[in-house]
């Protein structure tokens, strides 16, 4: 028994927040019997309480070994001396949301962001995977200032079919593809979708959810290590419990996402999603969490930084291993100490030491095949590449480093699609008058238009060019695509076709002009016929739904692209910092 009065208030653990009864030792006196009657002690209650984010769900495969791993990161918070208390958010999986993840992602930040706030907790371990969630919960862990530490689920294992290595989700678009072509049947489709998801956990290349693993590493805000354990695997385990103790470290330390989160910490999280040949959504969402602290990502600067920094690492889909070969060849560790000359190692991590003592500390190197030194890249410059001209005023990205040399410098006529259900209807009719050298124009799937922006900006090749063999075409739309698709595909017009950008303004037949080289997207059309289209355009009719609940908030609130498609009222009010430096 404690021999403290029980409705003394303190300012840790269980006296956090208290909720408002207009007397806070009663307040506190109601929540200490409350939780007393799951059969805590109150010793259990004086010590520090560490908050767990339960992000699993029947729908979310990639957080399947969540019960496992909520045990372990329990076991390293009583190993160090404090209670943990697992709470449940929103998840969120990429196959299983509709219209799209993207549209979800702000409001799992919501979520997460309230959780934290209302609920009595000295820090946070954050548990997220699949592509969205952990861009959402680092949203809010900006938003709120709680120390916090992220854990996510690891990949899944590869699969076999028929001999061959596969992998969701980059082999998924490859078998897709050839059944499109007619090159394989229905029956070995089937077959393959057995093979390609081996296990639970994120997908096995360097899709969206591997990108902010690593991300999240290199930011500092994870720890050493983390990124690249499998899913089912002991080294997992074994860093879910490392985390929970470290939880207990940070806990009423100043050692806030904000002191982690630093412009400095964000360029080296920039250069590590260029040398990883990471995934597009990545500069999207590191722009949101940074603007969540007033940090704008300049994407001029971050086009120049990737002009230095090459593709290192050789998973698919911009080369051809995958994640568990990553993490067997020494993992983020190993990519940092080859990255040391190009990054900050005066920033902060949180386990309370800089990233230059941690690349002092760590393992030793030894010969591997997936990690290459800065000398013999896999890819001379960055995985990503920033586009501008006057059919993207406020940017566009392209994915070179999975793109086709051959389309990289390229004109041709434009075939548009209005809208995803008109790219659906008409992509596969023999009467489309496309061929190999046209460019795919896609409208309306930006933020607003979709709305969601969703990963449809990887249209597929007309079934009739698939069979001729046509592999790839160029694409240009603004909406997104996953990180585990390959192919020479602009992304993330801004401003987008839905609010009226000059995207909404190109037809069938005109020119557009691609020079990856020169960071140019051209649409080759008079200035004064833009202008009289321009006076002509009309915004689409709004969807249904439109006018009430999350979607009308969704739609009269989310910025576009280059903002990170954040909520403007969530976004720092103030201008703190800049990144790259």
């Amino acid at each position: 028994m404690s021999s403290k009065p029980i409705s003394q208030p303190v300012h840790a653990g269980m006296s956090k927040g208290l909720t408002s009864y207009g007397d806070a030792g009663f307040s506190l006196f109601l929540r200490k019997a409350f939780i007393k009657g799951a059969g805590l002690s109150d010793d259990a209650l004086d010590r520090p309480i560490i908050g767990i984010s339960n992000t699993g769900s029947g729908f979310n495969p990639c957080h399947g070994n969540m019960p496992q791993l909520m045990e372990a990161v329990k076991r390293g918070v009583m190993l160090a001396g404090g209670l943990p208390v697992e709470f449940p958010t929103i998840s969120i999986h990429e196959s299983f949301a509709a219209p799209t993840s993207m549209y979800l992602r702000n409001l799992m930040a919501l979520d997460t962001e309230e959780m934290l706030k209302a609920l009595p907790m000295d820090a946070v371990v954050l548990i997220g995977g699949c592509d969205k969630t952990v861009p959402a919960q680092l949203m809010a862990a900006a938003s709120v200032g709680l120390p916090a530490i992220q854990l996510v689920t690891g990949s899944m294992l590869t699969g076999s079919h028929r001999g061959e290595r596969v992998g969701a989700c980059t082999d998924c678009r490859r078998f897709w593809g050839r059944y499109r072509a007619e090159e394989i049947d229905a029956a070995e489709i089937a077959d393959v979708n057995d093979q390609l998801v081996a296990s639970v956990g994120t997908c096995s290349v360097m899709g969206t959810a591997s990108t902010m693993a690593c991300v999240v590493e290199a930011l500092g805000i994870a720890l050493p290590g983390s990124a690249s354990p499998p899913a089912v695997t002991a080294d997992r385990m074994r860093i879910a419990e490392q985390t929970g103790r470290q939880a207990v470290n940070l806990a009423g330390s100043a050692l806030t996402p904000q002191h982690i989160l630093t412009p400095k910490a964000f360029e080296n999280a920039l250069r590590v999603l260029l040398a990883i040949g990471g995934s597009t959504n990545g500069i999207v969402h590191l722009t949101a969490i940074a603007g969540r602290l007033g940090i704008e990502v300049d994407l001029d600067a971050f086009d120049r930084i990737g002009k230095e920094t090459p593709v290192l690492v050789d998973l698919k889909p911009s080369g051809q291993h995958y994640m568990e070969d990553f993490h067997k060849a020494g993992g983020m560790r190993a990519l940092l100490r080859e990255l040391r000359p190009l990054l900050h190692l005066d920033v902060m991590t949180i386990t309370g030491r800089t990233l230059g003592q941690e690349l002092d500390a760590a393992p030793a190197a030894f010969g591997q095949d997936v990690i290459r030194p800065l000398a013999r890249p896999i890819y001379a410059q960055g995985g990503i590449a920033v586009l501008r001209g006057n059919l993207a005023p406020g940017g566009a990205i392209i994915k070179q480093s999975a793109a086709s040399p051959a389309l990289m410098e390229h004109e041709g006529r434009a075939v548009v699609f209005e809208n995803l259900e008109d790219m659906t209807r008409r992509v596969d009719d023999e009467a489309l008058d496309i061929g190999p050298d046209d460019i795919m124009v896609l409208k309306q799937i930006g933020p607003k238009g979709a709305p969601g922006m969703p990963e449809a900006g990887y249209m597929p090749i007309p079934r009739k060019l698939a069979r001729a063999g046509v592999k790839d075409i160029l694409r240009i739309s603004d909406g997104r695509m996953s990180g585990t698709a390959w192919g020479t595909i602009v992304l993330h017009v801004t401003p987008e076709a839905a609010i009226g950008g000059p995207l909404a303004l190109v037809r069938t037949g005109d020119r557009i002009r691609l020079s990856v080289a020169r960071r140019e997207l051209s649409l080759l059309v008079d200035e004064a016929e833009l202008q009289r289209r321009a006076a002509d355009w009309r915004a689409p009719a709004p969807q249904p739904g439109h006018e009430r609940g999350y979607r009308k908030l969704y739609l009269s609130t989310v910025t576009q692209a280059d903002q990170g498609c954040d909520f403007d009222f969530l976004r720092h009010p103030e201008n703190t910092g800049k990144t790259p430096l």
